[in-house]
């Protein structure tokens, strides 16, 4: 039985141009009946497929046309069926985050590479921070913070100095960006079961947002992130080339 294969692209015109290309040669399924999804665009669109499939537990293989790549593999038009019958798959977790804003209202979000908190004005966030209801840290000030996934720990995690994490430790990283006081601390390793709260000091005066894989809330006053171990994303890459060989190499560059 020949492989079923959708495709899916970003609105860029070179990402259009390739789903035309690779349609007229491998044929397009429906995503409720393909046995894998092609996503063709850049990480931002990878991780829109990522969430947008999420309840149809069919595999998602990136092929990068867009400007940033890390969960893509190299894009070509040759072998496309050879390529996915040889790909390794790996299985991504993603963090579920509980926003409360200042109304009471509460807002649900998934985010696979990170939950972040940022100040929304111009003066720096002050955040409390507890550990599966246990206090850490009475006072960060800063400019804001984030919990990342594996997965993540090379996006925003690592742009902020965080900690490259292997793709199979089973640990989170919890990383301060621009911390003004404790001024040198950078963050903390968490057990993926942690379970972290922030809550928002001064949140009238200091007003704060949240993002979950950028889908933002405004005027948090208490986020709340976990794992969500019941949710696994699969994601395939070409041998040699695989997420955990990925961020080995992150390390060395």
């Amino acid at each position: 039985m020949s492989l079923r294969i959708a495709f899916a692209a970003s609105n860029a015109p070179i990402a259009q141009a390739a789903r035309e290309s690779l349609t007229r040669q491998y044929g397009d399924h429906n995503e409720l009946g393909a046995d894998v999804i092609v996503a063709l665009g850049g990480d931002g669109f990878m991780l829109h497929t990522l969430h947008r499939t999420q309840s149809l537990s069919v595999p998602v293989y990136g092929m990068n046309r867009g400007t940033v790549g890390f969960l893509m593999n190299e894009y070509s038009d040759h072998g496309l069926v050879e390529r996915l019958e040889a790909a390794e798959e790996a299985v991504i977790n993603p963090l579920s985050m509980n926003a409360v804003t200042i109304d009471g209202t509460v807002h649900r979000e998934l985010a696979i590479n990170e939950v972040s908190l940022l100040r929304a004005g111009p003066q720096t966030a002050r955040l409390r921070i507890s550990v599966d209801g246990r206090l850490r840290m009475a006072e960060l000030v800063c400019d804001g913070a984030l919990v990342a996934t594996p997965a993540g720990s090379t996006a925003y995690n690592y742009s902020a100095h965080g900690p490259i994490l292997p793709i199979g430790s089973d640990v989170l990283a919890l990383t301060a960006v621009a911390a003004f006081r404790p001024r040198r601390w950078r963050g903390a390793l968490l057990p993926s079961t942690a379970e972290v709260r922030f809550e928002v000091l001064d949140p009238g005066k200091r007003p704060v947002m949240a993002e979950a894989d950028a889908r933002a809330v405004r005027d948090v006053v208490q986020v709340d992130i976990r794992s969500e171990p019941s949710i696994k994303h699969r994601v395939m890459f070409d041998p040699d080339h695989g997420l955990e060989e990925r961020l080995i190499q992150e390390q060395f560059v």
